[in-house]
């Protein structure tokens, strides 16, 4: 038996084989265990909890973890026998390379998941849908730096010279970003409406003269669907450097209407306009009294200024109410003899006589 294991085939003697062979099964045996018993148990354990880390970090145990251990256990089974050199160096670039690919794919998973998590926590429910969308553009960006890097990563460990690389990446960079300062900025703009959120898609927004609901949030540009039906696209360097009237954010609305009566509106009519006004306005629901006063003495009028909130940022709401309290108060007014006040103008005319004597 002591011949056998000492005979040698290919430069390794049978036990070295034996050895190789062994440690390699008895790496998967332990590897299923692990899956089959205790990760299995794991798995039913995270499905009852309300949390998602759990599911999340066996997920990736099991998708990536796993996988490169198993890498490390067939490269320690072969680093056990004297092997050629060519297939030395097959065997190292194939484990770097495969254990490189699930190490990235695990960072980039786990930063999925970090700003999925934010988003959900951030957001309320109704708008988290809209922002997990955006992550794909952002996730995209990762990734592709993320495997850039894992990229020169690769070439380092396989004994490739990457400095000249990326020196001339270095300045490759520079006269990228020196052309393209302009997508540049609209990129990081891009994670700043993200982040900062200053508002979302859905939202009704007034951008200067443009106004509309935001409908797509780019990497480059935000798209917005103005009232009138056209969609306005707006670079997001743009947005960021300007002011931007954001309606979503409302909480209520703060109204201000005037009304104007006639000089010949007597002074008892005058005194019960504040009150009367404010009766109506009191009437309608979702909405809060500020004031009401006689103002001032127009030209052709004696103005009132009235102020209430409406508890709400819908504007068709707003418009309802508006309407329901200028029904009312025409028909108050028509009631008690009070008119309104249009423009008019009094001409007087002095006529005069000059006689002259013969």
């Amino acid at each position: 038996m002591q011949e056998f294991l000492n005979q040698i085939f290919y430069g390794n003697s049978v036990y070295a084989y034996v050895v190789a062979f062994g440690t390699f099964i008895i790496g998967i045996i332990i590897l299923t265990v692990f899956n089959k018993i205790i990760l299995s148990r794991l798995k039913k354990w995270a499905e009852k909890t309300r949390t998602t880390v759990d599911d999340f970090l066996i997920k990736g145990i099991e998708k990536s973890v796993l996988p490169v251990l198993y890498i490390i256990i067939f490269y320690l089974s072969a680093s056990t026998l004297t092997l050629h050199k060519t297939t030395i160096k097959i065997i190292d670039v194939s484990t770097v390379l495969l254990a490189t690919f699930f190490i990235i794919k695990m960072i980039t998973s786990t930063l999925r998941y970090a700003l999925s998590s934010y988003v959900k926590i951030k957001s309320p429910e109704e708008d988290a849908d809209k922002r997990l969308k955006q992550i794909r553009g952002i996730m995209a960006i990762v990734s592709f730096i993320i495997w850039v890097l894992g990229f020169v990563f690769l070439l380092d460990n396989l004994g490739f010279k990457i400095s000249a690389v990326i020196a001339g990446l270095g300045i490759g960079g520079i006269a990228i970003a020196l052309a393209a300062q302009t997508i540049i900025g609209d990129l990081f703009n891009y994670f700043v409406i993200f982040f900062d959120r200053p508002f979302e898609i859905g939202d009704f927004v007034v951008l200067g003269e443009f106004k509309g609901n935001i409908e797509y949030i780019g990497i480059k540009t935000t798209r917005i669907r103005s009232l009138s039906g056209e969609q306005i696209v707006v670079s997001n360097t743009d947005l960021t450097s300007s002011r931007i009237q954001n309606y979503k954010r409302m909480e209520r609305r703060r109204v201000v209407f005037k009304l104007g009566v006639i000089y010949q509106t007597t002074s008892q009519q005058l005194a019960e306009i504040p009150g009367l006004v404010k009766s109506i306005i009191e009437e309608q629901k979702d909405v809060v009294f500020d004031r009401g006063h006689f103002q001032d003495y127009g030209d052709f009028s004696l103005n009132f200024e009235f102020v209430y909130f409406v508890l709400s940022s819908d504007y068709n709401k707003y418009m309802d109410i508006q309407q329901a309290i200028n029904f009312k108060v025409y028909d108050e007014f028509e009631k008690k003899g009070i008119e309104f006040a249009y423009p008019t103008q009094t001409l007087f005319v002095n006529k005069t006589v000059n006689l002259e004597s013969k």
